[in-house]
């Protein structure tokens, strides 16, 4: 005989039934989505970039016990390269690790990450977190809705399939590829002939012939595999008029929306990662070094002279217009002269 006690008892246990698949979805792990353009490989193998990715992804699951994963999709399988900064702006992707000079269409402050001769050695570019203009320029991003949680950078290289690119004089007549906006500007004005396109287009741009060299960084022209069409390399062991600054970064929305504690996490591994982006850009600028030097390539070291030279047509051209862009990139620009 069902009693009214069973009948209460039967209905007590049905509400919990039904309620359970709401608990567990709130205990279910949050997912962020992290998309880059460059190949993918593992914890030890592989592009610089993409390591970062995966060994931040692995920590930050570590530190929260399984509550905040990360997905790396590598090569832009998740995302096209160029619609990656938009998206992590808009909330419409997590996260990304991008160079912030394909943003500068969107944001003009993101061409200072890659402005000719401005950052010319890997001390020089470590200070700029700790100092006024990393601190002025993370809130300038912060205000476009972009969270820096790791400071990236990269020396270039310059690959050429011509002649050797050691001063802007050797620029002139040559198909080349700048990566960004002011870098350009500075070879338009040395008389190259200009292609603008994302790192992961360079290889099919030699190989056809619409260009003659390329300037990335060491680690970008070694996974690309521009040594095999490569007769003379700049090296950018030591120095360089090209730094680049990629950052892993996310969307303040979705940063906004995690718990204090997952903020702290993420927050607190992405500046951990930084010791082992500056390790392993350094080593590739070495490493680029023995794999163009085995293709045959002919190596060659930018001095102090070459690096004024190209200073000096920088400050001319690029660094002037950006600095009329609008206040913020004047006084931007004003704060990293400082910090030399």
């Amino acid at each position: 005989m069902i009693t009214r006690r069973h009948w209460l008892g039967a209905a007590t246990a049905m509400g919990g039934l039904l309620a359970a698949p709401a608990v567990l979805r709130a205990q279910a792990p949050r997912v962020l989505k992290l998309s880059h353009q460059f190949p993918g490989g593992t914890l030890e193998e592989g592009d610089a970039r993409d390591r970062i990715a995966r060994r931040f992804a692995l920590e930050v699951g570590k530190r929260t016990n399984g509550s905040l994963q990360v997905q790396v999709y590598p090569t832009s399988s998740l995302m096209k390269t160029l619609a990656q900064f938009s998206a992590v702006r808009k909330g419409a992707l997590d996260m990304s690790l991008v160079p912030l000079s394909y943003a500068g269409g969107e944001v003009p402050e993101t061409n200072l990450a890659l402005m000719p001769a401005l950052v010319s050695s890997y001390d020089q570019a470590a200070k700029w977190r700790g100092a006024r203009i990393g601190e002025e320029f993370a809130a300038t991003l912060a205000e476009k809705g972009i969270v820096i949680l790791t400071w990236i950078w990269q020396s270039g290289a310059v690959a050429s399939k011509v002649k050797p690119i050691l001063v802007p004089e050797d620029v002139k007549g040559v198909k080349i590829r700048g990566g960004g906006r002011e870098m350009d500007m500075m070879f338009q004005s040395a008389g190259g002939i200009v292609s603008t396109m994302p790192s992961s287009e360079m290889y099919i741009g030699m190989q056809t012939g619409a260009l003659e060299a390329a300037v990335s960084a060491s680690t970008s022209l070694i996974s690309f595999r521009l040594d095999e069409m490569t007769k003379n390399l700049t090296a950018g062991r030591g120095r360089s008029f090209w730094f680049i600054l990629e950052p892993l970064i996310m969307s303040k929305i979705v940063f906004d929306g995690l718990t204090p504690e997952q903020q702290k996490a993420v927050r607190d591994v992405g500046q951990e990662m930084e010791a082992f982006s500056f390790a392993a850009a350094k080593g590739d600028d070495e490493e680029i070094v023995k794999i163009y030097g085995a293709r045959g390539a002919q190596i060659h070291d930018l001095t102090d002279a070459h690096l004024d030279k190209w200073r000096e047509l920088a400050r001319a051209t690029a660094w002037k217009d950006f600095a009329g862009k609008n206040a913020r990139c004047a006084e931007l620009l004003k704060l990293a002269e400082q910090t030399a």
